[in-house]
């Protein structure tokens, strides 16, 4: 199962399916029907089952226990009152409780139990209702018991497995006075169990208390995110406070949504009825929780402004738009006035006035997809509006298999640990493993679905020590969850229904240097639902339309993006059990576009290396004219005439060479998909002081104010520069791409091309040709579109090797 760590393996073969009936072990039952010294799901069923729907990770078996309720306990012997009764499930040497109720005869836990079969021992599961208050006077109230060779299995999509009442016997044994009822399901399942997230492992058996629930595997949905578009008009009637010094009134209107406060620019208000028309943008999730907050203020000086009016508008009040329509039904709001009290200077106080308003035309933008990462590395292109989805393309499979070689994150009883969980993230649904407790070879196998809606996009994959278990050994644990590493996998560079099964390696930055934080196994499979459909998204444009007709800043993205991202990070954390901001972040590349020299130099680099290619050739020609090789220089003469004499085979022979070209490289296609690359990534020859200013803080932390302020415009310009280089080496990737195979459908797209335009300026005089190109460019605009033409969308599509940068 397990990959090859680094580059890919020539003879790694292709992933086939396991075994869906394996050996269960001598310890547990194998049937009547099961052969001798084996067993599997036929051995305990005694029919054949389907197979699996985990087919992309190994089985793993689990004895689950569900302690639903309890009826008719007796009370205290001592009291008299009703026990505080709770369930303990003991299977060897591991054991679980529930919580406990306080003097109740009737309890309801709804707690499930899961057993690991690699880590059982016993065929005894026993089964202990226990009195809180007795504990140390008696052992326990009852008991039920089980042989586990008698537990029967179920296995997806059959129907759960339904409780029964059992009745409890006293610890007496045989003969015992039967002490109430307990209702329980017992079964051995598999982790494709519906019970499998929310039950309670004996692989986390030390964890106590609250860290119980951050132990457990998790599916979060991001929330659904809108821009929020306020074209502040004008107000009518703005009567500024009285006049300071015959200073003509600078109103403005500042808006605030939660923590987002935007500004309109000051107007000089001879009049009392400003006019801005500027237009203010936030992002807003869904539900809508916080309120849009109008506020109309007077610039006194810098750094004082009186507030003059203001008015809290429900973001339900505003309508969806889903198109590109021009006009928005616009609005006068009334705004609830503030001056000075007439009796206490410089106390203010509420005062109602009449007639005093705000126009504002406001909206919710449905037709744009709100960026809440870099867009190197999107995972999702689709509208914020449900109603402009269109079907899925695709069908992603990501089977989190285990990770070795980890390298210990905390100090624990003295010795280093790692409490190791993986978190994968694709469009907007975002998963997360168990945690596996205080092993540096951890064993997920958990399984993974998403919808696909375009190929060109990137799922990311990170792992995490896990650091609020609660009280675990009476350590103290740190705040913050730790970063071990994190991959990418462009959905673009897999081939269609192909299992790709690998060993990625997990790279860390510290400040001492690059290092190797272990390795992550994965299974990765795309399907595809419909290729026609797949291959025309190459000619669509890679965002929605209003992308293009109504484009954003690129300042505005920026900000835009960040405020998505806390969104994104605050709601998460509000989950059960939350993704905690440390995580969110570091999946979504907060500090992505921060000045750091070894991108910088890494990017710069990138830039150089395309330009190889080139200077090669050049030196080819250098030696042909210095008739190095005689035969060489002899063909070129030939080529040359032959071009001269008949320039219409000059096309031609070209996309001809490219197609050759690109037929040669299919054989030396990658097989595998890119991993980080710490030498592309310039991390192995990065300074320790390139290193540490990578990671200091922003603003920095240097004490003096003049280097505060030159510092950090010093890095916000570089992280332009930095962003500015990236994307021409991203662009020049792009060009290598077409013919290298790393997206096999869009190299069979440029290939088949290449040949259709062979042939057809084959047989295309070439005076035509050129007449036909020149007309096409120098068409009329109106004869143009607003949307990138197919060629651009089909190019902005194409994979980079920006997807192997740390």
């Amino acid at each position: 199962m397990s990959g090859h760590g680094g580059g890919g393996d020539p003879h790694h073969e292709d992933f086939q399916l396991k075994d869906t009936n394996p050996l269960l072990g001598e310890q547990w039952p194998k049937g009547a029907a099961g052969p001798a010294g084996g067993g599997g799901l036929a051995g305990w069923l005694g029919v054949d089952k389907p197979s699996s729907t985990y087919d992309l990770v190994e089985q793993m078996f689990f004895l689950y226990v569900r302690v639903v309720k309890a009826k008719d306990l007796p009370p205290n012997p001592i009291t008299g009152a009703p026990m505080d009764p709770y369930v303990e499930v003991r299977l060897g040497n591991y054991k679980g409780t529930t919580r406990h109720f306080d003097r109740r005869a009737n309890p309801e836990w709804d707690q499930v139990f899961a057993f690991s079969k690699s880590r059982v021992q016993s065929n005894a599961l026993e089964v202990f209702l226990r009195d809180r208050e007795m504990l140390g006077r008696d052992d326990y109230v009852g008991k039920v018991t089980f042989d586990v060779a008698e537990v029967p299995t179920r296995v997806p999509p059959d129907s759960p497995l339904a409780p029964q009442w059992y009745r409890l016997e006293d610890r007496r044994g045989e003969g015992g006075k039967v002490r109430g009822e307990l209702m329980l399901a017992v079964w051995i399942g598999t982790q494709a169990d519906e019970a499998f997230p929310e039950a309670w492992h004996s692989d986390a058996a030390a964890v106590r208390g609250e860290g119980v629930a951050s132990v457990r595997s998790k599916a979060y949905v991001s929330p659904k995110l809108w821009y929020l578009r306020v074209n502040v008009i004008e107000a009518q009637d703005v009567q500024p406070q009285q006049a300071r010094g015959g200073r003509a009134p600078e109103v403005f209107v500042k808006a605030q949504v939660g923590n987002q406060i935007l500004k309109t620019s000051a107007v000089p208000a001879p009049t009392l009825n400003p006019r801005w028309n500027e237009d203010l943008l936030f992002v807003v999730a869904e539900p809508f929780e916080e309120q849009l907050v109008l506020m109309v203020e007077d610039r006194v000086a810098p750094g004082n402004d009186d507030l003059l009016g203001r008015v809290a508008l429900p973001l339900k009040l505003f309508e969806k738009r889903l198109d590109h329509r021009p006009f928005v039904q616009s609005r006068w709001f009334d705004l609830e006035k503030f001056g000075v009290g007439a009796g206490i200077e410089g106390e203010t106080r509420r005062e109602l006035r009449f007639a005093s308003r705000v126009h504002v035309r406001a909206c919710l933008e449905g037709a744009y997809h709100v960026m809440d990462e870099s867009t190197m590395y999107i995972s999702d292109t689709r509208p914020t509006a449900r109603q402009l989805w269109k079907p899925p393309v695709g069908v992603l499979e990501v089977g989190i298999l285990g990770a070795a070689g980890l390298q210990p994150m905390k100090t624990r009883d003295g010795r280093g640990a790692t409490d190791a969980y993986c978190v994968a993230k694709y469009g907007q649904k975002w998963v997360r493993t168990r945690t596996m407790i205080g092993t540096f070879n951890p064993t997920w196998n958990e399984q993974y679905t998403w919808e696909v809606f375009d190929p060109c996009t990137v799922i990311t994959i990170g792992v995490f020590d896990n650091c609020h278990l609660g009280n675990n050994g009476g350590q103290q644990q740190p705040a913050r969850d730790g970063r071990i590493g994190k991959i990418r996998i462009r959905l673009s560079t897999l081939e269609t229904d192909r299992v790709y099964t690998h060993a990625y390696p997990l790279i860390a930055l510290h400040k001492s240097g690059v290092k190797k934080m272990g390795e992550l196994r994965l299974a990765v499979r795309f399907t595809c639902l419909s290729l026609v459909s797949m291959l025309h998204l190459y000619t669509q444009p890679l965002l929605p339309r209003m992308h293009y007709l109504h484009p954003f800043t690129v300042t505005q993205l920026d900000a835009l993006r960040y405020q998505a991202m806390g969104i994104v990070a605050a709601r998460l954390g509000r989950a059960e059990p939350p993704l905690r901001r440390e995580v969110v972040e570091y999946m979504l590349d907060v500090e992505s576009h921060m000045w750091s020299m070894r991108r910088s130099k890494a990017n710069f680099f990138r830039a150089v290396s395309l330009f190889s290619g080139l200077a090669a050739a050049a030196r080819w020609f250098g030696d042909v004219c210095q008739w190095k090789n005689v035969a060489t220089t002899a063909l070129v003469h030939v080529l040359l005439l032959i071009l001269v004499w008949y320039p219409e085979l000059i096309l031609p022979t070209v996309f001809l060479y490219m197609f050759l070209i690109g037929l040669w490289g299919y054989r030396r296609r990658p097989r595998h998909p890119p991993h980080m690359d710490t030498k592309l990534s310039w991390a192995e020859a990065a300074h320790p002081d390139e290193l540490d200013e990578e990671m200091d803080t922003f603003p920095t932390s240097r004490p003096q104010d003049v280097v505060y302020m030159r510092y950090d415009r010093l890095r916000s310009v570089a992280g332009r520069i930095q962003t500015v280089v990236g994307d021409m080496a991203t662009q020049g990737e792009r060009l290598q791409s077409l013919l290298s195979w790393r997206d096999p459908r869009a190299t069979c797209l440029f290939v088949v091309f290449c040949l259709l335009a062979a042939v057809v300026l084959y047989v295309t005089p070439f005076r035509v040709v050129a007449l036909v190109a020149g007309l096409y460019v120098l068409r009329h605009p109106r004869f143009r579109s607003r949307l990138p033409a197919v060629p651009s969308n089909f190019f902005r599509r194409l994979p980079s090797r920006a997807d192997s940068m740390l």
